[in-house]
């Protein structure tokens, strides 16, 4: 058991049907395969109605899937046996008002057929480690959504769980309480726990997983690494910086740059996006604008984002993220050096 995957879905297929007398079919998933290893971080991404929700209850055993197979941990997907290795903080976490996070942990690790000696040992680790000591007494109506969310993290670890199931985990929290809880994931993965979440938050998870799956429509349009599929995106897209002191020939830049131009006389500075697919054809387009006697000053590489990839993946509907067409470039920008003018 110890060297199976922590997760794994094989052909997994789910098909609703709705309706008392014409029963319509609704696949929210349509033959889903993936594999997350032990010790990664993964993230689940997909728009509305993609099939995430649906993926994360077939895991947990909350929803039965229709064909196809899915195990945790070497374990059938919804057993008890896996269940009990498993941690799950879900997007609204419901705990009853008149509880204190101190009281809230003792009942959930109750829930868990903890002995109470091993709660108790367990409890202040678990609250210093969410930030929440100087509030562990305090009853949960008083708190924000970002505290309980940090309460809901302690539960899902009081039993030590091999594989922790988040489901969008930093949502309701300030950017100082997101980092915080970036720390806290990589210092779980650390320690071996495995953390497999559900997010819509494309920058936070650009900065913290390993690996990422992104759904759409019920079916699975990649896995892979983060870089992986950004990488489909950086095909050079730069940014130039010329100069061109106009010597009464004005068509010739006009030409060159087309939507942007030159509106005056004398020493003219642009900044202008463009393409390109290799390395040749930059080279050309740099030898074609020396010998037209303008200057490069700058060249800015325009990396692509996760966002950037998740939305041409998504807009694109292709199966194979190497059908992508190039985004829009991100903001995220590097310099490149040209070697002089």
């Amino acid at each position: 058991m110890t060297s199976a995957p922590a997760i794994t879905a094989t052909h997994l297929t789910k098909v609703y049907r709705d309706g008392w007398f014409v029963r319509k079919r609704v696949t929210a998933l349509s033959d889903v395969s993936l594999e997350v290893p032990r010790g990664e971080i993964f993230g689940l991404l997909g728009p509305n109605g993609a099939g995430k929700t649906t993926l994360l209850k077939i895991l947990l055993g909350i929803i039965r899937k229709t064909s196809g197979g899915a195990t945790l941990l070497g374990m059938s997907a919804g057993s008890r046996r896996a269940r009990a290795e498993v941690g799950f903080l879900p997007e609204h976490l419901r705990i009853p008002a008149h509880l204190t996070a101190w009281t809230a942990l003792e009942t959930y690790g109750h829930l868990h057929n903890l002995p109470t000696r091993v709660i108790h040992q367990r409890r202040p680790e678990l609250i210093e480690l969410v930030g929440l000591s100087e509030r562990k007494r305090d009853r949960v109506k008083q708190y924000s959504k970002g505290m309980l969310q940090r309460l809901g993290l302690a539960q899902a670890l009081l039993h030590r769980p091999q594989l922790l199931i988040l489901d969008e985990p930093t949502d309701g929290l300030d950017p100082r309480a997101r980092a915080e809880m970036r720390t806290v994931i990589r210092r779980l993965q650390e320690q071996g726990v495995t953390i497999f979440l559900n997010s819509h938050l494309l920058q936070e998870v650009e900065l913290i997983c390993d690996r990422v799956a992104i759904l759409n429509r019920g079916q699975l349009r990649f896995c892979g690494r983060v870089e992986e599929i950004t990488a489909r995106l950086d095909q050079r897209q730069l940014q130039l910086a010329v100069e061109w002191r106009l010597s009464g020939d004005a068509a010739v830049l006009a030409n060159m740059f087309p939507a942007a131009p030159p509106t005056e006389t004398g020493l003219v500075e642009m900044r202008v996006s463009e393409s390109f697919p290799h390395q040749a054809a930059l080279d050309m387009r740099l030898d074609a604008l020396r010998a037209a006697g303008i200057s490069v000053v700058e060249l800015i590489r325009q990396r692509a984002s996760l966002e950037d990839a998740f939305l041409a993946l998504i807009d694109a509907g292709t199966e194979h993220p190497g059908d992508m067409a190039p985004a829009p470039p991100s903001d995220d920008t590097k310099s490149i050096p040209t070697g002089g003018g």
